[in-house]
C-alpha cells in the first residue's frame, strides 16, 4: 500500500509534467501563430503587388469604386480570349517548376 510520501511525489511528478505539457503546447500554437502570421504577410504582400500593376498597367482603374473594379474585372475574365491567355499562363508557370524540380 502507498504511503502518503509517495503519492505526494507522485502528485509533484504529475504536476511538474502537466505543466511541461502545457509550456510544449503553448509553443507550439506560437509556433503555428507565427507560420499563419506569415502566411498572411505573403498574401497581404502578394495582394498589394498585384493591385499595384493594375493599376500600372491600367492607371484609369483608380477612378472605379471598388464595385465597379470588381464588375469591371469579372467581366474581363469571362472573355474567352481572356481565360485562354490566363490558362496559357499558368500551364507555363506549372512547366517551368516541373523543370526547375527535376
Amino acid at each position: 500500500m502507498p504511503t502518503t510520501e509517495k503519492l505526494k511525489q507522485e502528485i509533484a511528478d504529475a504536476e511538474k509534467k502537466l505543466a511541461q505539457e502545457r509550456s510544449r503546447l503553448q509553443r507550439l500554437q506560437n509556433r503555428k501563430s507565427y507560420y499563419e502570421k506569415g502566411d498572411r504577410k505573403k498574401r497581404a504582400h502578394r495582394l498589394i503587388t498585384r493591385g499595384a500593376a493594375v493599376e500600372s498597367i491600367a492607371p484609369l482603374a483608380k477612378a472605379l469604386s471598388e464595385t465597379e473594379f470588381y464588375a469591371f474585372t469579372e467581366k474581363i475574365f469571362a472573355l474567352p480570349e481572356v481565360r485562354a491567355l490566363l490558362m496559357e499562363a499558368v500551364n507555363a508557370h506549372n512547366e517551368a517548376s516541373q523543370k526547375g524540380k527535376g
